[in-house]
């Protein structure tokens, strides 16, 4: 059975998958979720948040047996983690994420899109180091599908996003390209559009593509079906 260590996106923490690990222990997986600095129970000041720091605490959560599941701006630091240290991991899993071009952040690749679905609804802090989402749009963006009780659950737990690693551009090599990867394309994602989903994975394997209809969070909206399709993707590894 597989080892998944689930990081998540933006202004989220280890908390966000709440309802995806049990369902995946219930398949008999393991299953841990990490917080990212500055995130959740995790105490980096904003100012410190590094992409590289961001990239460590997953590596040292990381086995060589480990399936690293990276959530929307997740994907960056899993494929930092991956460059640094490709035997550190057993695969590459891109839950409705950033897939990086070498060479750019994640500030550049999010405008190569042809939509711009958060434009309007970023709040940048005065000092110019951390943004949020305004609260009365953010759970249209994030969470149209998903159970009342889970929306109220996670509304109050979203935190200010460091900018400081989302402006740092990663450069990929051919260690990066040794892990196997595959992705997993939300359908109905109000967030990264499905459309730009499917051309950051273009260059994956054929087999490695799956979907989910699904919000930005499916693993708030369908969280049993999102870990049946995980341990489905894994296999290939």
């Amino acid at each position: 059975m597989a080892d998944f260590l689930l990081v998540h996106g933006s202004c989220h923490g280890a908390w966000c998958w709440r309802d995806l690990i049990p369902e995946l222990a219930a398949l008999g997986h393991g299953a841990r979720a990490i917080d990212m600095p500055s995130h959740g129970e995790d105490r980096t000041p904003v100012a410190d948040v590094t992409l590289d720091s961001c990239r460590d605490a997953i590596l040292a959560a990381s086995t060589p047996e480990t399936v690293v599941v990276g959530h929307s701006w997740g994907g960056y630091p899993i494929s930092a983690a991956a460059e640094a240290a490709p035997d550190a991991m057993r695969g590459l899993i891109y839950l409705c994420a950033y897939v990086p071009i070498s060479g750019l952040s994640i500030a550049q690749m999010r405008k190569r899109a042809a939509r711009q679905p958060l434009v309007g609804a970023i709040r940048k802090a005065p000092d110019g180091l951390s943004y949020t989402v305004d609260p009365e749009q953010a759970p249209a963006l994030f969470y149209h599908d998903c159970p009342a009780e889970a929306v109220a659950y996670a509304m109050p737990r979203l935190c200010p996003q460091a900018i400081g690693p989302q402006d740092t551009p990663l450069h990929l090599t051919e260690r990066y390209a040794r892990v196997p990867r595959a992705y997993i394309r939300t359908t109905d994602d109000r967030t990264v559009p499905p459309e730009y989903q499917a051309e950051m994975s273009r260059g994956f394997p054929s087999d490695a593509l799956y979907e989910i209809d699904s919000s930005h969070s499916p693993f708030f909206s369908h969280p049993q079906r999102l870990a049946r399709l995980l341990a489905q993707t894994e296999r290939q590894f």
